[in-house]
């Protein structure tokens, strides 16, 4: 198992991306054809699968990829501090030994918090290398002035954050404000500094997979180090076919640029079947190169708890209640 994982635990970001200057000539022509998206999404599980020690070493890479999240109205500062405490053991010691991972020090991608609970994410995570990623720009509705934006961003920064997610202001995209959109992504990118910036689209409130594909581009022009789906507070969160849309764009983006855009899919990924799928998808579309937290996290609070779940069956041929993997 040791050889079939891949050691990921220190997470050393790419350099930034370079934005390029707004021209719509990128996207102009795009039009996504719904059905054949769906249809390409439907397939996936019946087309590909992996079992056994297999399946075990990319649940263990999934959870490298894992941006552990807490954004609950009720947060504290003991649910971060436990949080932080299974993000730097997300797995039970006693199966990573049987897996020969117990000395892989496998941690998760990074935490996700909101602003304010960032100084206690940075205690708990210090002399680790596991980032703090902090939702910012008036998370999760973006209902705030771009002014208050940028200011949250720089505070967010200043209080410890590697990571900012950033959520843009969605009638931009529905109204086909494409010029204004990019300002204020630009702005917010300029605002993140040395911070690493992960732009949610919010794709369940878009209506079409071409704005959808219009607003990635728009996003990754503007400097987005990540491009993301969803705040997890909508309706409709992350879906594969929505990341097969968003996988293409990053992959023509590259063609273009030569820059490799990360990709974070978010909300309702809650299953460690789920996890595999969207790991395959983005084996296929984006391949081997964005096998890694530099490239692509999970969003995701419930999903470590069912992989360490497959993983002890995968172990002892039996499945355990939740309880035997609490958070901390």
């Amino acid at each position: 198992m040791q050889k079939t994982l891949e050691k990921e635990h220190t997470i050393p970001m790419q350099n930034h991306n370079e934005l390029l200057p707004f021209n719509t000539k990128y996207f102009d022509a795009i039009n996504i054809n719904r059905s054949a998206v769906e249809k390409r999404v439907a397939t996936l599980g019946g087309r590909r699968s992996v079992k056994k020690e297999f399946q075990a070493a990319w649940l263990l890479k999934a959870i490298s990829m894992i941006d552990l999240t807490t954004l609950a109205g009720d947060d504290t500062r003991g649910n971060v501090m436990r949080l932080c405490e299974k993000a730097k053991n997300p797995v039970r010691a006693d199966l990573l030994q049987i897996l020969g991972m117990e000395n892989a020090n496998l941690t998760t991608g990074a935490v996700c918090v909101y602003h304010n609970l960032i100084p206690y994410a940075k205690e708990a995570l210090k002399g680790t290398s596991i980032p703090i990623a902090a939702v910012s720009t008036g998370f999760p509705a973006g209902k705030i002035s771009l002014e208050d934006k940028i200011t949250e961003i720089k505070k967010s920064v200043v209080a410890g954050a590697t990571e900012i997610d950033i959520v843009i202001s969605r009638d931009l995209v529905l109204e086909s404000k494409w010029q204004e959109l990019y300002d204020e992504i630009k702005l917010c990118r300029q605002a993140c500094g040395d911070a690493h910036m992960k732009t949610i689209l919010a794709t369940g409130e878009i209506p079409t997979y071409t704005k959808v594909a219009k607003a990635s581009w728009v996003a990754m022009m503007a400097g987005s180090d990540f491009i993301k789906t969803s705040t997890g507070k909508e309706s409709v969160n992350a879906t594969l076919a929505v990341s097969l849309v968003m996988m293409r764009c990053i992959r023509d983006y590259y063609e273009l640029t030569g820059v490799k855009i990360g990709y974070k899919p978010a909300g309702g990924i809650q299953k460690a079947k789920q996890a595999l799928d969207y790991l395959i998808l983005l084996k296929e579309e984006l391949g081997n190169d964005w096998l890694t937290p530099d490239l692509f996290r999970f969003g995701a609070s419930s999903l470590l708890g069912d992989i360490e779940r497959q993983l002890e069956h995968f172990v002892t041929g039996r499945y355990s209640a939740g309880f035997r993997h609490p958070m901390a």
